[in-house]
């Protein structure tokens, strides 16, 4: 029995979208708020990264990156968007295909990384 190709994802996740993805067994991603109507999942870690500590920890207190596999035969059907420099690579899944997105998610979500706000130094006298 051969096994499909994947390929890795990393997704930036602030502390809501963390915890539905936890009470979901570390399977799926939620479903999309209004205002949300593409789900972004990023190509690179370390633009998953920069996303996770430079947006999610001062908007929520804390950031994390996630890594998990899709099935590549399912996940090239969504050309790659560069939103930004040639390292800031995206797949924009429309939110109404985000649940057979999921279905194509082979494995688990795990959290890779996890950033939180760093203690300010304070100057010696």
């Amino acid at each position: 029995m051969s096994q499909a190709k994947t390929v890795t994802l990393w997704r930036p996740a602030g502390p809501q979208e963390l915890a539905l993805v936890e009470a979901s067994g570390w399977r799926t991603w939620p479903p999309r708020l209004p205002e949300q109507p593409i789900f972004y999942p990023v190509l690179n870690e370390d633009y998953a990264i920069r996303i996770a500590r430079d947006w999610n920890v001062p908007a929520a207190n804390v950031g994390y990156v996630t890594r998990f596999e899709v099935d590549a035969a399912f996940a090239a059907r969504y050309p790659v968007q560069q939103a930004g420099g040639r390292t800031i690579l995206e797949l924009w899944v429309p939110a109404e295909e985000l649940d057979e997105f999921n279905r194509h998610i082979v494995g688990r979500i795990e959290v890779v990384h996890e950033f939180r706000p760093q203690p300010h130094m304070e100057a010696s006298l």
